[in-house]
């Protein structure tokens, strides 16, 4: 593909723009021009905005998939290559560092390639970064998970589907991403990973990105329409949602989550170990397939099913174990305990003005005030939810506390909570 492929792109973008389908060639060279950043910032929001505006018919996803692709590396692993994601926009759900421990633990390979903050204030590789560096060349991903069957790197860390990173770029403003747009930008970077056994955590909810079972049932035939064309085994999991699974919002509270849990200390949030052994466990199975028999047999006689399987992982201690080795290979501190995992100092309890029981946690809010503290730029910045939906509040309790590493953002924070309430009771 030459130079041509400007005008070609121009014309293709303008032809979007008014509702009509493309061909592999138009978006190859959109992809192309996007990712050797030879289109301007706003040609690329015009490419996002039709995207999001007229959608994309199945046969156009698969060709904008494939280009994102094939416009940047590859990785090769042998093999099962296990993966999972989540379509996100749920704060303070962090299952990532959870589950390649644990799958990694289980024997199989699983190179996580995350995504920095798009529409929540820290993506997974902000959050990794608080135990470790997650920018790496192709080479070094391979060495470490020649090491440890792991890693949780950042994807634009080099050219894993450029163009997907610039067009992040262009979104992040607004706080908006298409559907269509997050199913190309999450299996691009599968197919570009090498993964060949992926599950895909899909909530829905009125706080979160996708609010009707009708509209996650949309996206969940077109991933799998999707993973069928590039041979990719699938399992999309789709569940209501209406607060965070844990309790921190912000790197280094969700970070100190995650670990509590592979620490199993006292004071973890079970309800995200609960949906981390979930993803963990239909992932395994996925896995367990195309295994050998021998392997189906052992995990059946000794832990029952998939799920038994990933929670003797979690409990024994060797997810851990592997979550130390994964950190020590990328370079960070293994000898890590959750509670040396402390927020900003500078804090804010916000306090019940009567007594009530949580109705709604607004997670848009939330994200929004957790950003004005600082996230994802000041890894201490977040929100703690001291009190979750359904749980009761006496008069003067703390409902939720703010965390800033500096007191301007504080102030900014504290300012936000009067237009951007977070806890209705």
């Amino acid at each position: 593909m030459t130079d041509g492929n400007e005008s070609l792109a121009l014309d293709a973008i303008r032809k979007k723009l008014v509702g009509k389908k493309l061909n592999y060639e138009e978006l190859y060279a959109i992809m192309d021009q996007i990712s050797s950043k030879k289109l301007s910032n706003v040609l690329t929001t015009y490419f996002a905005a039709s995207g999001y505006s007229k959608g994309f018919s199945n046969q156009e996803l698969y060709y904008l998939t494939k280009a994102m692709v094939e416009t940047g590396e590859k990785l090769k692993f042998k093999g099962i290559v296990a993966d999972k994601h989540s379509i996100g926009g749920v704060p303070g759900t962090r299952t990532t560092l959870i589950v390649v421990p644990i799958v990694a633990s289980a024997g199989f390979t699983i190179p996580k390639s995350s995504s920095r903050a798009i529409t929540t204030p820290g993506g997974t590789a902000d959050d990794m970064e608080v135990l470790a560096p997650v920018t790496f060349t192709r080479e070094q991903i391979y060495k470490i998970v020649e090491k440890t069957n792991g890693c949780i790197v950042w994807g634009g860390s080099f050219k894993i589907a450029p163009a997907d990173d610039i067009i992040i770029h262009v979104e992040e403003p607004l706080l908006f991403e298409s559907f269509d747009k997050i199913l190309v930008s999450i299996m691009a970077k599968k197919i570009a990973f090498g993964s060949n056994h992926v599950v895909i955590d899909l909530p829905y909810g009125e706080m979160v990105k996708v609010h009707t079972i009708k509209d996650a049932n949309i996206l969940k035939d077109k991933f799998e329409y999707l993973a069928g064309k590039f041979d990719i085994k699938i399992k999309v999991l789709t569940h209501r949602t209406d607060e965070p699974a844990g309790r921190g919002i912000g790197p280094i509270l969700e970070t100190r989550e995650a670990i509590r849990v592979l620490q199993q200390k006292e004071n973890r949030p079970v309800d995200l170990e609960i949906r981390a052994l979930n993803l963990a466990g239909n992932l395994l199975d996925l896995c367990l397939k195309d295994s050998s028999e021998k392997l189906k047999n052992d995990v059946k006689k000794n832990y029952g099913n998939s799920i038994g399987w990933a929670t003797n992982i979690l409990q024994s201690g060797d997810a851990f174990k592997k979550m130390q080795e994964i950190i020590k290979a990328q370079g960070g501190n293994p000898d890590i305990d959750s509670e040396d995992l402390q927020p900003g100092k500078h804090l804010f309890e916000v306090k019940a003005k009567k007594s009530g029981t949580v109705k709604q946690i607004h997670s848009k809010n939330a994200t929004i005030v957790t950003k004005v503290l600082g996230a994802p730029k000041q890894k201490g910045a977040g929100i703690f939810l001291n009190k979750k939906i359904g749980e009761k509040i006496q008069k003067g309790e703390i409902i939720y506390t703010l965390f800033s590493e500096n007191v301007y953002n504080l102030k900014e924070g504290k300012d936000s909570i009067v237009n951007f309430p977070i806890i209705e009771y």
